[in-house]
């Protein structure tokens, strides 16, 4: 087993008092509107996603953010990367906030937000890299508010779902960054390998696992521990 490794962020903070917004280095989340609150596994995520790919000093490559909520993720790597990004949001509110959001950012012109859902689009473009922090729930109790159950559970996007997407719209050697919790670790897992999709780096913060894996073979998994 490797040693543990510090996970080194940069990013900075500051929520108001009523928690409708987060400030933070260089833009701001709104989030009223979005079911899907900023929280600090997805600023965890964000952050580390951001570094590995700054880390490979990649040219202009294609992202795409599945289930973009606030905008969050796309932001974070837009900061740190001169990625080309296009943002995919189910909900119209929410979809409309992360606009918002990114047009008022410094990177407005390298995201592209749509409001779609992810399992209609007709489209055969392919990326470089794919982000997606998912519904994490599956047959647990629901909320009586529509737009939570689609930030939350799987009812509109089930994991195997999501996983069969990126295998579509990833390219041969394209890296992804999945949030997930830690009790459906070994489910999603399996559900990984049975898309033949290869786990890269798993990262153990608390109970949230963070992934990155790859499609191609002979890789190594590196578990990092806090």
């Amino acid at each position: 087993m490797t040693n543990p490794v510090p996970l080194f962020l940069d990013f900075v903070f500051l929520s108001s008092m009523a928690n409708s917004y987060f400030q933070f280095k260089q833009f701001i989340i709104q989030q009223d509107h979005c079911a899907m609150k900023v929280t600090t596994d997805a600023c965890f995520f964000g952050a580390w996603c951001a570094r590995e790919i700054k880390n490979e000093k990649p040219a202009n490559i294609n992202l795409l953010d599945i289930g973009t909520g606030t905008g969050l993720l796309s932001l974070m790597v837009a900061q740190e990367n001169t990625t080309l990004i296009d943002a995919i949001e189910i909900d119209k509110e929410a979809a409309m906030q992360a606009k918002k959001n990114v047009a008022d950012s410094p990177w407005a012109e390298r995201i592209n937000l749509f409001n779609e859902n992810i399992l209609g689009l007709a489209d055969n473009k392919k990326y470089d890299c794919i982000i997606c922090n998912p519904p994490f729930y599956e047959n647990e109790l629901a909320s009586s508010k529509k737009n939570k159950n689609i930030a939350h559970h799987s009812h509109k996007l089930k994991m195997q779902d999501v996983l069969i997407v990126i295998k579509q719209k990833l390219n041969a050697d394209g890296k992804f960054f999945l949030l997930i919790p830690f009790k459906r670790e070994a489910e999603i897992e399996n559900m990984i390998y049975q898309q033949q999709l290869f786990i890269n780096k798993k990262l153990v913060l608390k109970k949230v696992i963070l992934f990155r894996f790859q499609c191609q073979a002979n890789l190594y998994l590196r578990v990092f521990h806090f």
